[in-house]
């Protein structure tokens, strides 16, 4: 399966006068499908890093989605990073036109149309809201960073161009809840278990709670996970710890 990724592009989020939207949306977008996000990156307004890591994740073939900076602003670099990265030029894309005139007809000159200047050879995604597409070049998705936008267009693109992927990978997330124990009681515990279910991946969320409570838990193939969570029950009980299903 290959990689399901994000950026979050600006300023306004790193400084806080903009919430992130995104990344929850996102994470509950794949999973309903039987998908899962490999990573995220929150990225400032700096061009020569988001075109470099636009170029890492570009050559390491991950599917991504880009959000903001897609503008026709100064501080909306994104369209030309993506164009940098993917070794084209921008060029004005004539179906981005076409659907920025349908939009605002002659307010559409001289500045809106600007966010027609696209990756030469990119795709476009509908936008639903006023038109103004967002774009798609070696499998990145560059929407804006509106979520009543970029949301339903991230869903077009999943599920236009990827149902094939749903439901196909055999995945399952499962945990207990572990009582009366912090995580260094049970290192040993969880060493054995990465040790002996290398496709797995371990976890463990200690919560700050009157029962030292430690959620451990395994993610990856069904059948898998199933036995070594089995495993960590029996040598919970046998170390004496109390623990509840999740």
């Amino acid at each position: 399966m290959q990689n399901f990724g994000i950026y979050i592009i600006g300023d306004e989020i790193l400084s806080g006068k903009r919430q992130d939207a995104h990344l929850n949306f996102v994470i509950q977008a794949l999973k309903s499908r039987g998908l899962q996000l490999a990573w995220a990156h929150y990225l400032g307004d700096i061009p020569a890093q988001i075109t470099r890591l636009l170029q890492a994740s570009m050559q390491h073939g991950d599917i991504v989605f880009s959000f903001g900076g897609i503008g026709a602003t100064p501080d909306d670099y994104t369209r030309q990073c993506a164009a940098d990265a993917a070794g084209v030029t921008l060029t004005r894309h004539a179906g981005a036109v076409a659907e920025i005139e349908a939009q605002y007809g002659e307010g559409a000159y001289p500045k809106r149309v600007l966010m027609a200047d696209l990756p030469s050879g990119a795709a476009l995604i509908p936008n639903p809201v006023n038109r103004v597409a967002g774009f798609a070049i070696n499998q990145h998705y560059f929407v804006p960073g509106f979520p009543q936008m970029a949301h339903p267009m991230v869903e077009w693109v999943l599920d236009t161009h990827y149902q094939h992927l749903f439901h196909q990978q055999d995945y399952t997330e499962l945990s207990i809840l572990v009582m009366e124990a912090g995580e260094s009681q049970l290192i040993d515990l969880m060493n054995h278990i990465v040790a002996k279910y290398p496709e797995l991946k371990l976890f463990s969320l200690p919560k700050l709670d009157n029962r030292r409570t430690t959620e451990v838990g395994v993610k990856g193939p069904t059948a898998t996970a199933n036995a070594a969570l089995e495993e960590i029950k029996l040598a919970v009980t046998a170390l004496n710890f109390p623990w509840t299903e999740c």
